[in-house]
Protein backbone atom coordinates (compact mmCIF):
# COMPACT_ATOMS: atom_id res chain seq x y z
CA UNK A 1 0.00 0.00 0.00
CA UNK A 2 1.15 3.46 -0.35
CA UNK A 3 0.35 7.14 0.60
CA UNK A 4 -1.95 9.33 -0.67
CA UNK A 5 -0.64 13.16 -1.13
CA UNK A 6 -3.06 15.93 -1.67
CA UNK A 7 -0.93 18.71 -3.24
CA UNK A 8 -2.35 22.03 -2.40
CA UNK A 9 0.06 24.23 -4.96
CA UNK A 10 -1.17 26.78 -7.02
CA UNK A 11 -0.70 26.03 -11.19
CA UNK A 12 2.53 27.10 -11.64
CA UNK A 13 5.81 26.40 -11.86
CA UNK A 14 5.72 25.37 -7.93
CA UNK A 15 3.61 22.60 -8.92
CA UNK A 16 5.32 21.19 -11.78
CA UNK A 17 8.13 20.89 -9.35
CA UNK A 18 5.98 19.08 -6.61
CA UNK A 19 4.51 16.94 -9.68
CA UNK A 20 7.90 15.86 -10.55
CA UNK A 21 8.84 14.61 -7.18
CA UNK A 22 5.92 12.68 -6.61
CA UNK A 23 6.39 10.98 -9.57
CA UNK A 24 10.00 10.22 -9.25
CA UNK A 25 9.01 8.64 -5.95
CA UNK A 26 5.99 7.05 -7.36
CA UNK A 27 3.77 8.06 -4.71
CA UNK A 28 0.07 8.71 -5.41
CA UNK A 29 -1.02 12.12 -5.77
CA UNK A 30 -4.12 14.45 -5.94
CA UNK A 31 -4.61 17.92 -6.57
CA UNK A 32 -6.43 20.22 -4.49
CA UNK A 33 -8.72 23.28 -5.62
CA UNK A 34 -6.93 26.53 -4.47
CA UNK A 35 -10.58 28.38 -4.59
CA UNK A 36 -12.12 26.43 -2.05
CA UNK A 37 -13.67 27.81 1.21
CA UNK A 38 -12.11 25.44 4.58
CA UNK A 39 -15.29 23.94 4.59
CA UNK A 40 -15.47 22.42 1.50
CA UNK A 41 -11.74 21.76 1.28
CA UNK A 42 -11.78 19.08 4.66
CA UNK A 43 -15.09 17.78 2.70
CA UNK A 44 -13.02 17.00 -0.33
CA UNK A 45 -9.71 15.84 1.34
CA UNK A 46 -11.95 13.31 3.31
CA UNK A 47 -13.37 12.25 0.18
CA UNK A 48 -10.34 11.83 -1.43
CA UNK A 49 -9.05 10.09 1.26
CA UNK A 50 -5.69 11.83 1.28
CA UNK A 51 -2.96 10.82 4.36
CA UNK A 52 -0.99 13.78 3.94
CA UNK A 53 -1.45 17.84 2.87
CA UNK A 54 2.19 19.04 1.03
CA UNK A 55 2.22 23.07 0.12
CA UNK A 56 5.45 25.14 -0.28
CA UNK A 57 5.60 25.25 3.71
CA UNK A 58 6.27 21.47 4.22
CA UNK A 59 4.07 18.38 4.48
CA UNK A 60 1.26 17.98 7.29
CA UNK A 61 0.11 14.45 7.90
CA UNK A 62 -4.04 13.34 7.71
CA UNK A 63 -4.18 10.24 10.53
CA UNK A 64 -7.77 9.76 8.67
CA UNK A 65 -6.61 9.08 5.22
CA UNK A 66 -6.73 6.14 3.72
CA UNK A 67 -3.69 4.63 1.18
CA UNK A 68 -3.91 2.85 -1.91
CA UNK A 69 -3.03 0.37 -3.35
CA UNK A 70 1.00 0.46 -4.99
CA UNK A 71 -0.06 1.08 -8.74
CA UNK A 72 -2.45 4.03 -8.02
CA UNK A 73 -0.84 7.36 -9.43
CA UNK A 74 -3.43 9.91 -9.35
CA UNK A 75 -6.42 10.23 -7.31
CA UNK A 76 -8.95 12.65 -8.40
CA UNK A 77 -12.66 14.09 -8.06
CA UNK A 78 -14.99 14.10 -10.49
CA UNK A 79 -16.66 17.03 -11.87
CA UNK A 80 -19.66 16.21 -10.09
CA UNK A 81 -21.67 18.10 -13.17
CA UNK A 82 -24.26 15.20 -13.29
CA UNK A 83 -24.67 14.35 -8.90
CA UNK A 84 -22.18 14.32 -6.10
CA UNK A 85 -17.88 14.21 -6.70
CA UNK A 86 -16.34 10.11 -6.67
CA UNK A 87 -12.89 9.90 -6.15
CA UNK A 88 -11.88 7.96 -9.59
CA UNK A 89 -8.40 6.07 -8.71
CA UNK A 90 -5.63 6.28 -12.32
CA UNK A 91 -2.65 3.71 -12.66
CA UNK A 92 0.70 5.10 -13.39
CA UNK A 93 0.25 3.16 -16.39
CA UNK A 94 -3.52 4.92 -17.49
CA UNK A 95 -1.59 8.41 -16.75
CA UNK A 96 1.73 7.57 -18.80
CA UNK A 97 -0.83 6.50 -21.82
CA UNK A 98 -2.71 9.36 -21.89
CA UNK A 99 0.30 11.19 -21.99
CA UNK A 100 2.08 9.57 -24.59
CA UNK A 101 -1.04 9.27 -26.83
CA UNK A 102 -2.13 12.78 -26.77
CA UNK A 103 1.65 13.58 -27.51
CA UNK A 104 1.48 11.13 -30.55
CA UNK A 105 -1.49 12.28 -32.04
CA UNK A 106 -0.87 15.97 -31.41
CA UNK A 107 3.00 16.82 -32.35
CA UNK A 108 4.07 18.34 -35.30
CA UNK A 109 8.00 18.51 -36.43
CA UNK A 110 9.07 19.25 -32.51
CA UNK A 111 7.97 18.36 -29.28
CA UNK A 112 4.87 20.48 -28.23
CA UNK A 113 5.32 23.43 -26.20
CA UNK A 114 2.57 23.56 -23.97
CA UNK A 115 0.60 26.64 -22.11
CA UNK A 116 -0.78 25.58 -18.87
CA UNK A 117 -4.35 27.21 -18.05
CA UNK A 118 -6.79 25.22 -16.57
CA UNK A 119 -6.80 23.94 -12.97
CA UNK A 120 -4.25 20.72 -12.33
CA UNK A 121 -7.50 19.69 -10.10
CA UNK A 122 -9.18 18.89 -13.05
CA UNK A 123 -8.08 16.41 -15.46
CA UNK A 124 -7.93 18.31 -18.25
CA UNK A 125 -5.58 21.00 -16.74
CA UNK A 126 -3.74 18.28 -14.96
CA UNK A 127 -2.88 16.22 -18.32
CA UNK A 128 -1.46 19.39 -19.61
CA UNK A 129 1.45 19.26 -16.71
CA UNK A 130 2.02 15.10 -16.94
CA UNK A 131 2.66 15.18 -20.93
CA UNK A 132 5.63 17.31 -19.84
CA UNK A 133 6.55 14.93 -16.93
CA UNK A 134 5.32 11.72 -18.42
CA UNK A 135 6.13 12.43 -22.14
CA UNK A 136 8.76 14.99 -24.02
CA UNK A 137 6.41 17.95 -23.96
CA UNK A 138 7.84 21.26 -22.54
CA UNK A 139 5.37 23.90 -20.74
CA UNK A 140 5.31 27.22 -21.18
CA UNK A 141 4.50 28.70 -17.77
CA UNK A 142 2.88 32.39 -17.75
CA UNK A 143 -0.26 34.14 -16.65
CA UNK A 144 -3.18 31.81 -17.21
CA UNK A 145 -5.33 35.05 -18.59
CA UNK A 146 -3.04 35.79 -21.04
CA UNK A 147 -3.74 33.17 -23.53
CA UNK A 148 -3.32 35.80 -26.47
CA UNK A 149 0.40 36.78 -26.43
CA UNK A 150 1.65 32.73 -25.37
CA UNK A 151 2.32 32.13 -29.13
CA UNK A 152 4.60 35.16 -29.57
CA UNK A 153 6.79 33.43 -26.56
CA UNK A 154 7.15 30.27 -27.62
CA UNK A 155 3.59 28.20 -26.85
CA UNK A 156 2.50 25.45 -29.46
CA UNK A 157 -0.34 24.14 -28.13
CA UNK A 158 -2.91 24.93 -25.39
CA UNK A 159 -6.00 23.16 -23.80
CA UNK A 160 -8.90 25.76 -23.16
CA UNK A 161 -12.96 25.52 -22.43
CA UNK A 162 -15.46 27.69 -24.44
CA UNK A 163 -15.28 30.24 -22.12
CA UNK A 164 -11.47 30.74 -22.82
CA UNK A 165 -12.50 30.56 -26.89
CA UNK A 166 -14.53 32.72 -26.82
CA UNK A 167 -12.82 35.32 -24.60
CA UNK A 168 -9.49 34.59 -26.44
CA UNK A 169 -7.49 34.92 -30.18
CA UNK A 170 -6.19 31.56 -30.21
CA UNK A 171 -5.15 31.65 -33.79
CA UNK A 172 -1.74 31.45 -33.03
CA UNK A 173 -1.62 28.00 -31.34
CA UNK A 174 -0.79 24.91 -33.66
CA UNK A 175 -3.03 22.99 -31.87
CA UNK A 176 -5.89 23.84 -29.11
CA UNK A 177 -7.61 21.39 -27.38
CA UNK A 178 -11.48 22.39 -26.52
CA UNK A 179 -13.25 20.21 -23.33
CA UNK A 180 -16.16 20.73 -20.91
CA UNK A 181 -19.31 21.60 -22.32
CA UNK A 182 -20.47 20.87 -25.68
CA UNK A 183 -18.39 22.86 -28.36
CA UNK A 184 -19.41 25.06 -30.84
CA UNK A 185 -20.19 23.79 -34.14
CA UNK A 186 -17.96 26.10 -36.15
CA UNK A 187 -14.57 25.99 -34.88
CA UNK A 188 -11.41 27.39 -36.15
CA UNK A 189 -8.95 25.25 -37.99
CA UNK A 190 -6.60 24.67 -35.35
CA UNK A 191 -9.38 23.69 -32.67
CA UNK A 192 -10.10 20.09 -31.82
CA UNK A 193 -13.28 19.27 -29.93
CA UNK A 194 -12.53 16.76 -26.62
CA UNK A 195 -14.83 14.06 -25.35
CA UNK A 196 -13.18 12.16 -22.52
CA UNK A 197 -13.96 12.68 -18.23
CA UNK A 198 -12.18 11.84 -15.56
CA UNK A 199 -12.75 7.77 -15.72
CA UNK A 200 -11.25 8.10 -19.26
CA UNK A 201 -7.73 10.12 -18.16
CA UNK A 202 -8.72 13.00 -20.05
CA UNK A 203 -9.97 13.33 -23.75
CA UNK A 204 -10.06 10.13 -25.51
CA UNK A 205 -11.88 11.33 -28.78
CA UNK A 206 -11.08 14.10 -31.07
CA UNK A 207 -13.21 15.76 -33.58
CA UNK A 208 -15.18 12.47 -33.26
CA UNK A 209 -12.60 9.89 -33.65
CA UNK A 210 -11.28 7.96 -30.90
CA UNK A 211 -7.48 8.20 -29.98
CA UNK A 212 -5.00 5.25 -31.67
CA UNK A 213 -5.61 2.36 -28.83
CA UNK A 214 -8.72 3.64 -27.51
CA UNK A 215 -12.17 1.74 -28.42
CA UNK A 216 -16.11 3.23 -28.14
CA UNK A 217 -18.77 1.89 -29.05
CA UNK A 218 -22.52 2.75 -28.52
CA UNK A 219 -24.30 -0.42 -26.32
CA UNK A 220 -28.04 0.09 -25.62
CA UNK A 221 -27.60 4.08 -26.49
CA UNK A 222 -24.90 4.59 -24.65
CA UNK A 223 -21.22 5.58 -25.12
CA UNK A 224 -18.73 2.80 -23.82
CA UNK A 225 -14.76 2.81 -23.20
CA UNK A 226 -12.07 0.75 -23.77
CA UNK A 227 -9.03 1.90 -23.46
CA UNK A 228 -5.57 1.88 -21.64
CA UNK A 229 -6.25 5.60 -20.33
CA UNK A 230 -9.04 3.99 -18.16
CA UNK A 231 -8.97 4.83 -14.64
CA UNK A 232 -9.28 1.39 -12.03
CA UNK A 233 -11.73 2.10 -9.75
CA UNK A 234 -13.51 4.95 -7.42
CA UNK A 235 -11.98 4.92 -4.12
CA UNK A 236 -15.58 3.70 -2.85
CA UNK A 237 -16.64 0.80 -5.09
CA UNK A 238 -15.09 -0.82 -8.15
CA UNK A 239 -15.07 0.47 -11.74
CA UNK A 240 -18.42 -0.42 -13.22
CA UNK A 241 -18.19 -2.66 -16.38
CA UNK A 242 -20.69 -3.72 -19.15
CA UNK A 243 -20.84 -6.46 -21.99
CA UNK A 244 -19.59 -4.78 -25.11
CA UNK A 245 -20.29 -5.34 -29.19
CA UNK A 246 -17.47 -7.77 -28.81
CA UNK A 247 -19.04 -10.21 -26.21
CA UNK A 248 -16.46 -9.56 -23.71
CA UNK A 249 -17.59 -7.52 -20.23
CA UNK A 250 -14.74 -5.12 -19.69
CA UNK A 251 -15.99 -2.07 -21.24
CA UNK A 252 -16.99 1.13 -19.01
CA UNK A 253 -20.13 2.65 -19.35
CA UNK A 254 -19.67 6.25 -19.37
CA UNK A 255 -23.15 7.67 -19.31
CA UNK A 256 -23.47 9.31 -21.68
CA UNK A 257 -25.65 9.21 -24.63
CA UNK A 258 -24.64 8.45 -27.94
CA UNK A 259 -23.45 6.40 -31.50
CA UNK A 260 -20.39 5.51 -32.80
CA UNK A 261 -21.12 4.91 -36.60
CA UNK A 262 -18.42 4.26 -39.19
CA UNK A 263 -15.68 5.10 -36.44
CA UNK A 264 -17.46 8.61 -35.87
CA UNK A 265 -18.31 9.31 -32.31
CA UNK A 266 -21.53 11.21 -31.54
CA UNK A 267 -22.18 12.46 -28.08
CA UNK A 268 -25.98 13.66 -27.45
CA UNK A 269 -25.48 14.35 -23.54
CA UNK A 270 -26.06 12.69 -20.06
CA UNK A 271 -28.53 9.91 -20.08
CA UNK A 272 -30.16 10.66 -17.02
CA UNK A 273 -31.19 14.59 -17.96
CA UNK A 274 -33.14 13.68 -21.37
CA UNK A 275 -36.04 15.04 -21.22
CA UNK A 276 -39.42 13.30 -22.17
CA UNK A 277 -41.74 15.71 -22.96
CA UNK A 278 -45.67 14.19 -24.24
CA UNK A 279 -43.32 10.75 -25.17
CA UNK A 280 -40.63 12.65 -27.59
CA UNK A 281 -37.38 13.10 -26.25
CA UNK A 282 -35.37 16.36 -26.14
CA UNK A 283 -31.19 16.55 -25.82
CA UNK A 284 -30.87 19.80 -23.68
CA UNK A 285 -27.21 20.31 -24.65
CA UNK A 286 -29.28 20.17 -28.41
CA UNK A 287 -31.36 23.26 -27.39
CA UNK A 288 -28.77 25.20 -25.68
CA UNK A 289 -26.43 25.26 -28.38
CA UNK A 290 -29.18 26.55 -30.93
CA UNK A 291 -30.56 29.23 -28.13
CA UNK A 292 -26.92 30.08 -26.80
CA UNK A 293 -26.43 31.50 -30.55
CA UNK A 294 -29.49 34.24 -30.65
CA UNK A 295 -28.66 37.77 -30.11
CA UNK A 296 -29.12 38.93 -26.52
CA UNK A 297 -28.51 35.45 -24.95
CA UNK A 298 -25.64 35.29 -22.70
CA UNK A 299 -25.98 31.88 -21.15
CA UNK A 300 -28.63 29.28 -21.23
CA UNK A 301 -29.33 25.91 -19.51
CA UNK A 302 -32.40 24.02 -20.28
CA UNK A 303 -34.04 21.43 -18.05
CA UNK A 304 -37.20 19.01 -17.52
CA UNK A 305 -39.21 20.06 -14.82
CA UNK A 306 -42.21 16.87 -13.81
CA UNK A 307 -45.51 17.77 -15.20
CA UNK A 308 -48.63 16.31 -14.37
CA UNK A 309 -49.88 16.54 -18.50
CA UNK A 310 -46.78 16.20 -19.98
CA UNK A 311 -44.49 14.03 -17.62
CA UNK A 312 -41.90 16.46 -18.29
CA UNK A 313 -42.25 19.87 -19.36
CA UNK A 314 -39.01 21.75 -21.09
CA UNK A 315 -37.95 24.81 -19.17
CA UNK A 316 -35.52 27.43 -20.73
CA UNK A 317 -33.14 29.13 -17.95
CA UNK A 318 -31.51 32.04 -19.73
CA UNK A 319 -28.98 34.85 -18.94
CA UNK A 320 -30.16 37.70 -21.54
CA UNK A 321 -29.01 41.18 -21.73
CA UNK A 322 -32.24 42.33 -20.93
CA UNK A 323 -33.93 41.47 -23.72
CA UNK A 324 -37.60 39.46 -23.15
CA UNK A 325 -36.95 37.00 -25.73
CA UNK A 326 -39.68 34.63 -25.11
CA UNK A 327 -41.49 34.72 -28.88
CA UNK A 328 -37.75 34.14 -30.23
CA UNK A 329 -36.96 31.22 -28.04
CA UNK A 330 -40.08 29.13 -28.52
CA UNK A 331 -39.70 29.79 -32.49
CA UNK A 332 -36.46 29.16 -32.84
CA UNK A 333 -36.73 26.36 -30.85
CA UNK A 334 -39.78 24.53 -32.62
CA UNK A 335 -38.36 25.15 -36.21
CA UNK A 336 -34.98 23.77 -35.19
CA UNK A 337 -36.09 21.10 -33.57
CA UNK A 338 -39.58 20.67 -33.63
CA UNK A 339 -42.75 21.84 -31.75
CA UNK A 340 -42.12 19.43 -28.18
CA UNK A 341 -38.59 21.38 -28.27
CA UNK A 342 -41.09 24.62 -27.60
CA UNK A 343 -40.03 25.58 -23.78
CA UNK A 344 -43.34 25.53 -21.86
CA UNK A 345 -41.63 27.99 -19.41
CA UNK A 346 -38.72 30.75 -19.71
CA UNK A 347 -36.95 31.68 -16.33
CA UNK A 348 -34.61 35.01 -16.65
CA UNK A 349 -31.49 33.91 -14.34
CA UNK A 350 -28.92 36.25 -13.35
CA UNK A 351 -26.20 33.36 -13.62
CA UNK A 352 -26.04 29.10 -15.16
CA UNK A 353 -24.31 27.41 -12.37
CA UNK A 354 -21.24 25.65 -14.61
CA UNK A 355 -18.42 23.84 -13.05
CA UNK A 356 -15.00 25.48 -13.51
CA UNK A 357 -14.42 23.46 -16.81
CA UNK A 358 -17.95 24.70 -18.01
CA UNK A 359 -20.19 22.16 -17.63
CA UNK A 360 -23.51 23.01 -16.19
CA UNK A 361 -24.23 21.73 -12.86
CA UNK A 362 -27.48 20.51 -13.81
CA UNK A 363 -28.26 18.88 -10.30
CA UNK A 364 -28.46 22.83 -9.08
CA UNK A 365 -30.74 23.94 -12.02
CA UNK A 366 -33.96 23.43 -9.71
CA UNK A 367 -32.40 25.65 -7.33
CA UNK A 368 -33.00 28.62 -9.90
CA UNK A 369 -36.56 27.77 -9.80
Amino acid sequence: MNSLLALDVALGPDLEKALRDVVERREAFCVLDQRLSPRRRLEELELLGATAVSDVDGRTPRPAGRPVDDEIGLVMLTSGSSGPAKAAELTWGALEASALLTQSTLRGADPPVWYPCLPANHIGGLAVVLRAILADARLLWGDPYELDSAPSKGATHVSVVRTQLVRHDLSGFFKVLLGGARPPADRPDNVIATWGMTETGSGVVYNGIALPGVEVASVGGEICVRSPTLFRSYRSSPRPAIVGPDGRDDWFPTGDAGDVIDGKVTVKGRLGFVINSGGEKLWPEDLEAILAALEGVHDVAVTGVADPEWGQRVVALVVSDGSTLDDTIREVAADRIGPWARPKEIRYVAAIPRTANGKIRRGQLADLF
